[in-house]
């Protein structure tokens, strides 16, 4: 989700050879992962249920949808296509397992519904505006919607303290807004491909929204960066990933959404954004790699010990 998602912001600014390099790695990963889910499900169906029904088997939703808009953003609507609907079949499978999970004081992991759910927005808005397909764009609009709704509801399951001591997920609650804001400037987007989609008081409000969506995303920006700064957190944690994934995909919303509304004064911010992702990007890459150089060195009763440990 992270890599792939500062790939779009990448080609966005018309960065493609970095663009490209970060698509391969995000391929490669998601190749791995999906490898696991497969092997899981057949081998050790006992653990993948289990895994199946926290939050993060979300992520299995959202890596492909935001992986399959790149593809079509390259002009590969085939390979965007069987994305969509690979993510789609998996979309309400792993959404009721993990709503049946859902308590409260939750993670930033909650959101992950709401942005697996954007993701389908995202994807079929850029596909359809890719290949001319109304239908397409019209049908986006109900995990655009459904998204928002399911955001609110995590809203009231989110522990707000997770803002002063999470571990890295906390910040999927901008970055769930965040994605919100980028299917809606794919739907004013695939609107002016020339495609009459909806009337101009409909075009007035998802206009409006996605403006508000934007910027309550980067109040959640401004108040987590605070809080990063208020409670430094710089050891190095997997779910630091949960928020490389955020700031790619605050930089890409505000660079979309400054095209897709005209706003041209927002580029500049949306290029700013997006080199802070880089750089949080390398820096907990560079602490996975530091970690599993550790892992290496200590052995595997050191291994053990630190894994039996380790927040689960």
């Amino acid at each position: 989700m992270a890599t792939g998602i500062v790939s779009v912001a990448l080609h966005l600014t018309g960065r493609e050879v970095l663009s490209r390099i970060a698509l391969v790695l995000a391929c490669a990963a998601w190749l791995t992962l999906a490898a696991n889910f497969v092997y899981l499900l057949l081998v050790e169906r006992a653990q993948w249920v289990k895994r199946a029904g926290t939050p993060g088997a979300l992520t299995a939703v959202a890596a492909t949808t935001v992986l399959g808009t790149r593809f079509s953003l390259l002009g590969w609507t085939l390979l965007a296509a069987v994305l969509l609907a690979l993510s789609a079949l998996l979309w309400p499978w792993l959404l009721s397992l993990v709503v049946r999970h859902w308590g409260r004081r939750m993670p930033g992991a909650v959101f992950l519904g709401c942005v697996a759910t954007e993701g389908l927005a995202v994807l079929a808005a850029t596909l359809a505006a890719a290949t001319s397909t109304p239908w397409l764009a019209h049908t986006a609009l109900v995990p655009f919607w459904l998204g928002i709704a399911l955001y609110l509801i995590a809203l009231f399951r989110f522990d707000l303290r997770q803002v002063a001591r999470g571990s890295g997920d906390h910040w999927v609650a901008g970055g769930a807004l965040a994605i919100s804001a980028l299917a809606g400037s794919k739907l004013l987007a695939a609107a002016g491909t020339g495609m009459y989609l909806w009337n101009a008081d409909d075009q007035a409000v998802l206009h409006d929204l996605t403006v508000f969506l934007l910027a309550l995303d980067l109040a959640w920006y401004a108040v987590l960066l605070a809080a990063e700064i208020a409670w430094p957190r710089v050891r190095y944690d997997v779910r630091r990933w949960a928020t490389v994934f955020p700031l790619g995909m605050t930089a890409a919303a505000t660079l979309s959404v400054s095209a897709a509304v005209d706003v041209p004064w927002l580029d500049a911010p949306g290029r700013a954004l997006l080199w802070i992702a880089v750089a949080g990007w390398l820096a907990v890459a560079a602490g996975a790699v530091d970690q599993a150089r550790a892992g290496l060195r200590s052995g595997p009763e050191d291994s053990g010990a630190v894994r039996s440990t380790a927040p689960r």
